[in-house]
Order: structure tokens, then sequence, then C-alpha cells
């Protein structure tokens, strides 16, 4: 599944007249279109067999809203959900894949907007579904609209789904008023992603233990079946268009399809295993049943396709060159034998795909079994954190040992170690060297950070002030150091293949981003210093404190936050990647000793301090620590770890310095060999015109 390009060799003109192929050749017929077809009634034959199998289609004890809203939510929820994969799929197809303004393109942007319209009309009527069913009552209640209106704007259930509809609503118009470029398709996709953050935060499970990884596993799985099964529904929809491009779009889409069904997987299962657990009546329970079936299902599609798709893509590679040689059929009927072993794969897979969503859906109806929820929270700390509260106190072994996986964080570091990996892979393919202080750097800060995000500190951070700081200062002032030192950009940069149809890959997507207007404007080094150090004074004393506390999107902000500004000052003062910026040295030095300074008098008001810092969070917790105790050791903390990284920055920069000065001489001393030191005679000219004396005088004196 890894991504080919071909060469340009295309007429001109021929990327603009159906995705590259000779404007004369017509489109062929996509036999998928009876998946199309076929892919919502059998979503919706396998969410009601898997309903009535586990008994979610009995009536509630509690009071039941009726037949039509026992199976209409569960239906709404599953056109939704097919609805939003299907946008997301087609936008990413449209980013990576699909040249702007063909054929192909206009369908799939028409493909996207008419997904868009289906997933905000479900997102709309969810919330009165949703209130009915929990509620008991009847959509034929005589005061409906009023206790609507209550559980939207008064209950955290419902402002989630409110919240979800607005998001929903304003994706869905965004893409309906019509994608025209990468850029466009990339930032609607990112859009679609966010709007699906409050159905995450308020995800079946994710109050109980394991917060951050159902959190985070629900989101991460929404996005992986979104890229896979509604990209792999768009390139069905578009392939008619594609022609002999069929092939090239495939790979692609196959590259997206394989990073996307291993985030589906290990999403799942950790979800799965928050949800059920290892316990034999958890996973016998109708709801480990229906996940037994939903985990064999996906892994089974995705071997097939991986096995089928193998030789699926061979006969079109096969059909392409011989159709660019002549030898391998003709025409429109050539063109459709080579493509129906592909198609008759493609159809198999969006119609497992949709039953998988159908049974995915049936899932939340169910609900986990009571066993996997154990007892509750019976703390108020475990109840304010919605998580387990690990052993107190927290010892140094604790404090680097104690599990608190955040999905999140382990995907986002095993991406970058495959990456970096791939990059270092196809550099010694072709014989080229790569500097191994630069591979030990970036791997060291990768391991760094799945460590301070998901293990150690992590466990304690809404805790202990003192671990949020050992946190803090890690994600900030080890990590970044260390994954600029591995250069990634120029790693990227030799090794990414260009594109040349006028799509968009990644070396294409990074170049764009890197010498973008914003990038330039926050990698500016006062910029970024700024962002470094005032960003540490206005999160701290601010309500934004107490929010990382108390919400998980608060919480992944707050580290996404850390990680960028650290990266981006490390890169102004040490960073060896191309930068528009020739920053001098000595400004370098400068802004190194004012943060090192800034951080030294944080860390000094900290510990002195008689104010507790979200007092109200930390006041509510109930831990038996002394919490005012506990923050001036967290300021001890943040000026010893804050030192120590910028003493070495210092270290590092003075190398550099001193190395660009042996370079810049020996670069002068190769000038004046070649023009026989044409540099200094120029020099002393000027000295002899100035004094008024003979050019010759004047160079025996400088000499």
């Amino acid at each position: 599944m890894v991504v080919q390009q071909q060469a340009s060799g295309r007429a001109p003109g021929a990327g603009r007249s159906g995705a590259g192929r000779p404007p004369s050749a017509g489109p062929t017929r996509s036999p998928a279109g009876l998946a199309l077809v076929l892919g919502v009634p059998v979503a919706l034959l396998a969410l009601v067999v898997s309903m009535v199998a586990t008994g979610a289609a009995v009536p509630g004890v509690l009071g039941d809203a009726g037949a039509l809203v026992r199976w209409g939510l569960p239906v709404v929820r599953t056109a939704g959900d097919l609805a939003v994969s299907v946008v997301l799929g087609t936008l990413l197809l449209m980013a990576f894949a699909l040249v702007p303004d063909t054929a192909a393109w206009r369908t799939a942007a028409r493909l996207a907007a008419g997904a868009a319209v289906a997933w905000v009309l479900a997102a709309v009527v969810q919330p009165v579904l949703s209130f009915a069913d929990i509620a008991g009552t009847p959509l034929t209640a005589p005061d409906l609209g009023s206790q609507i209106v209550y559980f939207l704007t008064e209950v955290t259930p419902g402002q989630v789904l409110l919240s979800a509809a607005v998001l929903a609503v304003l994706a869905g118009t965004v893409v309906c008023l019509g994608i025209t470029s990468a850029s466009g398709a990339g930032a609607a996709a990112l859009l679609v992603a966010a709007s699906l953050v409050p159905i995450a935060l308020g995800s079946h499970g994710s109050a109980e233990g394991g917060h951050h990884t159902a959190v985070s596993g629900w989101w991460l799985h929404v996005l992986g079946v979104g890229a896979w099964a509604g990209g792999l529904v768009a390139l069905a929809v578009v392939g008619p268009q594609l022609g002999d491009r069929l092939a090239v779009i495939a790979r692609r889409y196959s590259a997206l399809a394989l990073g996307s069904f291993v985030l589906v997987v290990v999403s799942g299962l950790a979800n799965g295993w928050v949800q059920v657990g290892a316990t034999a009546s958890g996973l016998v329970s109708p709801y480990g049943a229906l996940l037994g079936v939903k985990t064999a299902a996906t892994v089974a599609l995705g071997a097939a396709g991986w096995a089928h798709r193998r030789h699926a893509l061979a006969a079109l590679d096969a059909r392409g060159a011989g159709g660019r040689g002549g030898s391998v059929g003709s025409g429109t009927a050539g063109r459709a034998t080579a493509q129906r072993p592909f198609w008759r794969l493609v159809t198999g897979e969006v119609v497992l795909m949709a039953a998988v969503i159908g049974v995915a859906v049936a899932l939340v109806r169910t609900g986990p079994p009571a066993s996997a929820a154990g007892d509750g929270p019976r703390t108020l700390a475990a109840q304010l954190t919605s998580d387990v509260v690990p052993p107190l106190p927290a010892t140094l072994p604790r404090l680097l040992l104690q599990p608190a996986p955040d999905l999140l964080w382990l995907v986002a570091a095993g991406a970058l170690v495959v990456a970096y990996a791939a990059g270092l892979q196809r550099l010694r393919a072709r014989g080229d060297r790569w500097p191994v202080g630069r591979s030990i750097a970036w791997f060291a800060g990768c391991a760094v950070l799945a460590w301070v995000t998901s293990f150690g500190p992590q466990a304690y951070i809404d805790l202990l002030f003192s671990a949020h700081m050992v946190a803090h200062m890690t994600i900030m002032m080890v990590v970044p150091p260390l994954l600029v030192a591995g250069a990634p950009i120029t790693l990227a940069l030799r090794t990414l293949p260009k594109r040349r149809d006028g799509s968009r890959g990644p070396r294409e997507w990074l170049t764009v981003l890197v010498h973008s207007r914003w990038a330039r404007s926050i990698t500016n080094p006062v910029v970024a210093a700024v962002l470094f150090a005032g960003s540490v004074i206005v999160f701290y004393f601010s309500p934004l404190f107490g929010l990382a506390l108390s919400t998980h999107l608060g919480h992944e902000l707050m580290e996404v936050h850390f990680l960028l500004t650290g990266y981006l000052f490390a890169s102004a003062v040490i960073g060896v990647d191309p930068s528009e910026w020739k920053t001098p040295y000595a400004l370098r030095l400068v802004l190194l000793l004012a943060t090192m300074a800034f951080h030294a008098f944080f860390g000094v008001s900290l510990t002195t301090g008689n104010e507790l810092l979200a007092a109200d969070w930390f006041s509510r917790l109930g831990l038996g620590v002394d919490a005012l105790a506990d923050q001036r050791t967290g300021g001890g903390i943040a000026w010893g770890i804050g030192e120590l990284p910028t003493l070495l920055l210092v270290v590092v920069l003075a190398v550099q310095w001193s190395r660009s000065d042996e370079k810049e001489q020996k670069r002068r001393d190769r000038a004046a060999d070649r023009d026989g030191d044409a540099e200094l005679a120029a020099y002393n000219a000027m000295l002899a015109a100035r004094s008024g004396t003979g050019g010759s005088g004047a160079g025996r004196q400088e000499q």
C-alpha cells in the first residue's frame, strides 16, 4: 500500500481533462455503484439483527418512548455515521489524491456536499430522539418542546449533542459551499474532524475508568473509519472519471487505507478493553460478543483488502502500462475488463464496511456490561477526573512507571517513529547517508514524548501540581530539542517523492505549510520566544489552567500547545531544518538567555508564593495533600528542569556558532584561492582611495 508516483510524461492539459487521461477516452461505468446502493440497507439490516440479538430493541424498564424512538434513534445514528464517514473520506481523497478542477474532483465535491446534507439532518434530529429515549417521553407528549430546550441547554448530555449539531451545521455548510482546492479540502477535513470532538467527549464509557483512552480512542476510531470506508466510497464514485489514472489514485488511497486500518484496529481494541475489560463475564456478555463480531469482521476486511488489492492493483498497473504501450486491450472495453477485479473488491469492501458500521451503532445502543464499570467512582477525585485515582503518595518509582495511557499521544509518537524510520529506509535503499546522531535524537524524543504523556507524571497530572510541572517542563523543554535535532523536515524533503500531476502528496503539503504566511510569522525567532515564555504566564495565571485540569479537551490542547511552542523555540535557536529566518547566532543566544531568566523567575515565584493556583480544583480533590506545599515543590521542579535543558541548548548553540565561523572562514579561503584574494584587494583599494595614497603602497601596508 505504498504510494507510487509516475513520471509526468503527459500532454499539455491532460491533467485537466478528466484526472489525467486523454480527452477522447470516455468514462467507464463503475460496477461498484451497486455496492453504494446496497450499503445503506445492509448497514440497517446489520443494525436490526444486532439489536435483536443483544436485546437492545427491548423497551426500557424505567420508561419507553415508543417504537418510533427506540428504533428511530439507532437508525438516525447509523445514517449519520455513514454520512460523516463519506464526507471525511471524500475530503481526504480530494486533499491527498485527486487533481483539482477535473471531472473526478467535481464529482467528489458533489458527493461530499450530498453526504454533508445527510449528516447535518441526522445531527439535528438526533438530540430530539436522544432526549425522548433518555426521558422515556413519547414524541407526542404535549410539553416535549420545553423539555427538549431544557435538556439541550442545562443538562450535560444535551449540551454535548447541541454542540455537535451546531458544529455539524457549520462544517456541513462549508462543504456544501463547494471545495475548489486541495487547501480547501484539507481545511474542511480538519473542521469535520473537530466537529466530532463533542461526541467523543460524551462517548459511551468515557465517564468510567480509562477516561483518556475512551475519549481519544473513540475520536481516533471515527477518523480512521471515515478515512478508510468513506475514502473507498469516494473512490467508487469518482472511478468512472479516472480512466487509466485509476491505478495511481487507487494506490494513493491504499496508502491512506493502510494507516486508517491500523488506527481503526488499535483504537477499537483499546476502547473494547476499556468497555469490557479482561473478565470472562464481560467477554461473554451481549456487548462483548457483538464487539467480537465487529473486531473479527474488521480484521478480516483488512486482511482481504490487503491480499486482494495487491492482485487487483497489479492488474490495474498492467493495464496502465499496456494501455500506454498499446499491448493490453484497447479503448473503453479493454479498460473495463482490466478494472473488473478491482471493482469486485471495492463492491465487497463497501458492503462489508456498511455492515460493520451498523454493528458499531448497535454496540452503542447495547451498552457495556455493568461489571466492566465496577462499582463506579467512589472518591471525589475519581468523580472529578472521571478516571481511576493512582496510588498515593506519588513516589519516584510511581512517577516513572505508573501507567496512564493516552491513546492519542501513543498513536502520535508511534506515527512519528514509523514515518522517520521509513525516511531512513528510503535513504539507505538509494545509498545516501544520514547522521546517526540525528536519528538517535529523534527516536529519543519520541520515546520521551510517549512516556511523559502515557506514564509516570501523566497519572498524577490532574491531581498534583508537582507532577503537572514535571509533565509540562518535559513536554516543553526536553522533547522539542530532541525532535528538532532530528531534522525531520530535511529528511522529509530528501525522501518524499514529488508529484507532477497537480495533486498534493505529503511532500507538497509539507512545502505549502512550511512556506505559508502563518508558518513564517510564528517561526520568527522573536515571536517564537514570546510564545514560548509568555504563554506560560497567560496559561497559569488565567482560567485556562483550571480548564486544562477539569476537562479532557483542555488537557489535550494544553499538551499540544506546550509541545508546539517548545518546538518552535528550539527550532529558532538550534534548528538545522531549512528556515526563511537567517537569525544571527548572537540574537539566538540573547533570546535563549532571556527565556532562561524568565523560567527561573517563574519557578522562583511559584516556590516562594503564597497563593494557590486553581485553588477551586485542588481544594475539592480530597487527597489529603498540602496543595500549596506541593505547588512550591512544583516551582522548584520548574526551575530545575527548565534550567538544565536550557544550559544544554547554550552548549549546542555555542558549538553550532563555532562550526559556522569555521565554515565561513573555509569558504573565504577557497574563494581567495580561486580569485587571487580579490576581496582583500578591493578592501585595500578602498583604504587607499580614502587616504589619497597609491594603491600599491596601501596594499603592501595591509599585506
